[in-house]
């Protein structure tokens, strides 16, 4: 018979807040075997004496057969799991907001009777357009400062990097709704372009290492190929919805 494997966890718990990494720790401990021993820090004034005593500075805190091993994080690599690097660099927001969009147009579709129908991508796009735009908005100054370290047309017109997500909202709102292609149109083909060969630029030809904001002013987003993809995709809907339109 193995003796089970036990640990020692001290979480904050109190009236008006408990710890979320206190719980994904005691989650990860029983996930991987461990009988938990919960001890709750209930007040302040018990959290900041344990802090003390144990010469630390954050809780939780995890002890294994007596050894202090530390935060969440701690744990994970004490587990042999990998820790998330918050400075990586990575796709994943983007990509994102493309299946979810696809599936939003699909379902769409699917509403109207068929799966997949002419309209299908349009909406991806489109709804596409609209996801990107609301993201920027979340904080419209971040993403202004990140927007100018690329955006030629913004660093010639600061007022610009501003106007950039209400123009990309109205126009596909337009465009999903099928009406003023006179305006949406227009507005999504200058954008594009404009974005388009700001990407290019500084990314393929002065070959600079810089975040997108394609997501906002807060992401890890490299500025790269999906960063061209969201202009190349608002020429290509322009384009389509123009010849449509008016071809």
């Amino acid at each position: 018979m193995t003796a089970a494997k036990t640990a020692v966890l001290y979480r904050m718990v109190m009236d008006k807040h408990v710890c979320p990494w206190g719980l994904r720790a005691r989650h990860l401990l029983k996930s991987e075997g461990y009988a938990v021993d919960d001890r709750w820090l209930t007040t302040r004034e018990a959290t900041d004496a344990f802090k003390a005593e144990h010469e630390v500075k954050t809780t939780p805190q995890v002890f294994i057969d007596g050894r202090r091993i530390g935060g969440y994080d701690d744990l994970r690599r004490f587990l042999g799991k990998p820790v998330k690097d918050k400075n990586a660099k990575t796709y994943t927001p983007v990509l994102v907001v493309f299946a979810v969009t696809a599936l939003m147009a699909v379902a769409a579709s699917f509403a109207g009777g068929t799966l997949v129908t002419m309209r299908t991508p349009e909406w991806f796009i489109a709804f596409s357009m609209c996801a990107l735009a609301m993201l920027k908005l979340r904080d419209l100054d971040g993403f202004a400062t990140m927007f100018l370290g690329y955006d030629v047309l913004a660093k010639r017109w600061l007022p610009y990097a501003y106007v950039y997500p209400f123009v990309e909202l109205g126009a596909g709102v337009l465009m999903i709704a099928g009406v003023l292609n006179w305006l949406s149109v227009p507005a999504a083909l200058v954008v594009g372009v404009i974005g388009a060969w700001s990407v290019f630029k500084a990314v393929y030809i002065q070959k600079r290492e810089l975040k997108c904001a394609c997501v906002g002013g807060d992401s890890n987003v490299p500025l790269g190929f999906l960063s061209l993809t969201e202009n190349l995709m608002m020429i290509a809907m322009a384009a389509w919805m123009g010849w449509m339109a008016w071809g």
